[in-house]
């Protein structure tokens, strides 16, 4: 039997990336203790408001079919935050509720690209974005963002690799994987190109309210852009509700039309009783939400500190997100190697920084989704993995 050529133009790197984090949770079912921290699902559980709205709602019977856009609640709630955060005031009717900020993505990127299009995208990327263009014909064009220089994107960069099929930029701050955030002379300057290329800019926010270090800034809310500007985000990481599945795309009605006529032949609209416990989490001041901002800091800062110094490693310090990419060049091994050795001898799970793109070769991916006494624990023996790599490349050369 055949398929159609969309399922060559979503499979790939961005599928297999994942193999080592799925050979880790197989180990786990064997009974090894492994430290998981592969993948961005935050260890704490959702505030109980939250899942306690959820409960009500069912019991209240909320289980028919809901507003394809999303509950006119909760779009009301997204815009106020939204606004909050950024200073640019927002109407409901520039908000479209998604599964998740993958699926918002996707939409987006279905009603504004079209085979052959172009978008610019910061690599190291997330590795679903090559898939998500592909999916669509359009094209990602990376523009190479190095750990030398923290991993932030150079506008010049971005001009260079202009052309008459450019549509787009889409830039995720803080950064995925390397938690690198832009600062507001950056995304001015970004927003001069697209105003002068009269391109879309598709800002990722999901890690928006896990920033620790610089300040956040919507490019949206700069002059110019709001009419160009797609921002996506979600419950996800910021409220411990990666489960739920609650994202949204926020741009130009035009855009928010097209958006939703796409999820009326696709999603059909996303549950109101998980959109009732959504708008719980977007309009109470709940102290569960300091806490694990803080907790995130704090073992950021105590995996960069338990990995200073050590032999073949140096660790880029994170702005924000929950994520740290440890550099182990010196140790001569490859990011691939070196994880499945960490793996399987040492019994911690990260991600390769490769898989993320060329400029992240040599690097790991950590995540910091378990407590800071574990993470301690996955940096010993990331340490002790790097020394015997070191011991074992002073062999060869003897």
């Amino acid at each position: 039997m055949q398929y159609s050529t969309l399922t060559q133009r979503i499979a790939g790197d961005g599928a297999a990336v994942w193999n080592i984090h799925y050979r880790a949770l197989e180990l786990q079912q064997q009974g090894r203790d492994i430290l998981l921290l592969s993948v961005g699902d935050p260890d704490f559980d959702t505030p109980k408001s939250i899942v306690q709205a959820a409960v009500d709602s069912l019991a209240a019977g909320d289980t028919h079919y809901s507003d394809v856009r999303g509950s006119l609640a909760l779009r009301q709630a997204i815009a106020r935050r939204h606004a909050r955060l950024s200073g640019r005031a927002v109407d409901a009717q520039e908000v479209v509720v998604l599964a998740g900020a993958q699926c918002a993505l996707y939409g987006v990127a279905q009603c504004l690209f079209d085979p052959g299009d172009e978008v610019i995208v910061a690599e190291p990327m997330y590795v679903t974005y090559d898939a998500v263009f592909g999916a669509c014909g359009a094209k990602s064009v990376p523009v190479a963002v190095k750990p030398e220089k923290g991993f932030c994107i150079e506008p010049a960069d971005v001009r260079a690799l202009i052309t008459p099929r450019t549509r787009a930029l889409l830039i995720n701050s803080p950064h995925n994987p390397s938690g690198a955030s832009l600062p507001r002379a950056t995304w001015e300057r970004l927003a001069r190109l697209c105003i002068e290329h009269d391109l879309w800019l598709i800002s990722d926010e999901v890690y928006s309210e896990l920033l620790y270090d610089g300040e956040h800034v919507s490019p949206a809310s700069l002059p110019g852009m709001a009419e160009r500007c797609v921002t996506i985000n979600s419950l996800s990481k910021s409220h411990a509700m990666s489960g739920w599945r609650v994202g949204w795309m926020i741009g130009p009605p035009a855009l928010a039309d097209h958006l939703t006529h796409l999820a009326l032949c696709m999603l059909y609209g996303l549950p109101d009783f998980i959109q009732n416990a959504a708008r719980v989490a977007l309009e109470h001041e709940l102290p569960e939400l300091v806490l694990m901002r803080e907790a995130y800091r704090e073992r950021r800062d105590r995996v960069c500190a338990s990995l200073e110094g050590c032999a073949g490693i140096r660790v880029h310090k994170p702005d924000g997100g929950m994520f740290v990419m440890i550099d182990i060049r010196e140790t001569g091994l490859s990011a691939r190697a070196f994880a499945e050795r960490l793996l399987e001898e040492h019994g911690v799970a990260v991600l390769p920084g490769d898989a993320f793109g060329p400029s992240a070769a040599g690097h790991l991916r950590l995540g910091l989704v378990l407590d800071s006494s574990r993470l301690v624990l996955a940096c010993q023996r990331i340490a002790r993995c790097a020394v015997q790599a070191l011991e074992g490349q002073g062999q060869s050369a003897q």
